[in-house]
């Protein structure tokens, strides 16, 4: 397999030459462990693949599916309660002012690009943000999570949200473009913005719900008695969705991405019915505004679902893989030409240095050279070393493509 580790380039050698080692036991060791010998191994692949691609916006390279040297690496909940830092803000302010303060929500979303140096920088904000714009008020309250004051359960409810002609996310949610605007100043050409949006389904879900209840009995129950209202409120959030995130493209976003963080509680009959044509009418409309942007897609718990993802939504970039199923069947069942995000446990974190080393490269072995973005299966956990987020991104950033 011609993926491999740069090892390192001692002192006074003679060539720099990039060549494809079989073991990963010189950089077992944590780099910010102390070990001199051990950041030579990191800096030295930093210094080869610098010469072939630009380091900066290998992220967007990739998600546009051309040649990068290695995989560029992000984590998807990068920017939250596991580093110290970020808790000295969630310890004090709640959620919706952290993400909504663009001083706050630039500085929580730039924590995790100074610390581990992704390729990556995401907004801090949440999939629910644009909701309250369209009538759709909610809170997140710590330890509970979302709740919705007046859940939507009847017509009448849906009736009320506002037509998608009067969603203003220039008046309504002016911080949202401050904060992408301030990141995308503040990153320039050291790596790549990311903007993100709920898909349909998963946002009129929690409008029924009015929690995170995990059975979806209240949206189940008008799914299979009263369809049409879960399709007239579902027709109203996928054009407020897509103008959505057009909005943070203008705004500065380089690479857009969809979670359907609710898509594993439905059947694949359902989901064909009640998620699929949604999501795929979203992205027609992101695509025929900035047909350039990527999009990669996120399904949690979709692993059986990739095949008709794939097959309805035609103008995906990227498809995101949760650790349900390894990378080497994804691409088997995808093929090449999609782009493929993922898929580490995010309990691996939790592992020791050598065995979170050795995920990293069996992930990039499966996934193959070329269009993969180093990715967890999910967000990062509570709990996760803030060194072994650390480790991820350095192991990342060793790997080299040696036919590239």
């Amino acid at each position: 397999m011609n993926v491999g580790l740069t090892p390192a380039l001692l002192p006074g050698s003679a060539t720099r030459k990039t060549h494809i080692c079989t073991s990963w036991a010189d950089v077992s060791r944590h780099p910010r462990s102390g070990s001199v010998h051990t950041r030579q191994s990191f800096i030295a692949c930093a210094l080869e693949s610098e010469s072939r691609s630009s380091p900066g916006k290998i992220l967007l390279e990739c998600a546009k599916g051309r040649p990068v040297p290695r995989p560029p690496v992000w984590l998807m909940r990068q920017a939250g309660r596991y580093m110290a830092d970020f808790r000295k803000f969630s310890d004090k302010y709640p959620f919706r002012m952290r993400s909504e303060t663009t001083e706050i929500a630039v500085e929580l979303s730039l924590q995790p690009w100074r610390a581990f140096e992704t390729d990556g920088v995401i907004m801090f904000s949440d999939i629910l943000t644009p909701l309250p714009a369209i009538g759709i008020d909610f809170d997140i309250v710590k330890g509970k999570g979302p709740t919705f004051p007046s859940p939507l359960r009847s017509q009448q409810d849906v009736d009320l949200v506002l037509e998608p002609h009067n969603f203003d996310p220039v008046g309504k949610l002016p911080f949202v473009r401050e904060t992408l605007s301030a990141l995308r100043s503040e990153i320039g050409e050291k790596s790549t913005l990311l903007g993100f949006v709920g898909c349909p389904w998963t946002l009129a879900a929690y409008a029924v719900e009015g929690c995170s209840r995990k059975d979806l009995r209240e949206t189940k129950r008008i799914m299979f008695s009263e369809p049409q209202i879960l399709h007239s409120l579902l027709g109203k959030i996928t054009e407020m969705v897509a103008s959505y995130a057009i909005y943070q493209i203008e705004s500065g976003a380089e690479v857009i991405q969809l979670f359907d963080s609710w898509a594993h509680h439905l059947s694949p009959s359902q989901y064909r019915r009640f998620s699929l044509p949604y999501a795929k009418r979203a992205v027609e409309i992101i695509k025929g505004a900035h047909p350039n942007t990527p999009i990669i897609f996120f399904a949690n718990g979709g692993s059986g679902k990739l095949e008709m993802i794939q097959q309805s939504i035609n103008d995906l970039d990227v498809m995101g893989i949760d650790w349900s199923i390894d990378l080497r069947s994804a691409r088997d069942s995808l093929g090449c030409e999609l782009g493929l995000q993922g898929n580490i446990d995010p309990s691996v974190l939790f592992g020791s240095d050598s065995f979170i080393i050795s995920a990293v490269q069996e992930n990039c072995r499966e996934a193959r050279p070329g269009n993969h973005i180093l990715n967890l299966g999910h967000g990062v956990m509570q709990g996760t070393p803030e060194r072994s987020v650390g480790l991820f991104c350095d192991a990342a950033r060793s790997v080299v493509y040696a036919d590239q």
